[in-house]
């Protein structure tokens, strides 16, 4: 597994503990706090995506 292939796999992990993590807060009374978590998972999401598109566009030159 390469080290880019690695992070790509923490991210996805990472990915779901932050929803987990969300799932826990009470937006009631945490609506802060959900507002943040949120705004953790686009970023992670964010950063997932476009992580998987340089990837892609490596790929595509190496095998295309």
């Amino acid at each position: 597994m390469t080290k880019s292939s690695r992070f790509m796999e923490y991210l996805k992990i990472h990915l779901i503990s932050l929803e987990q993590d969300l799932e826990q807060i009470d937006y009631v009374n945490g609506h802060h706090f959900y507002r943040v978590k949120q705004a953790e998972i686009e970023n992670t999401r964010h950063i997932l995506s476009v992580a998987t598109d340089i990837m892609n566009e490596s790929n595509e030159r190496v095998y295309g």
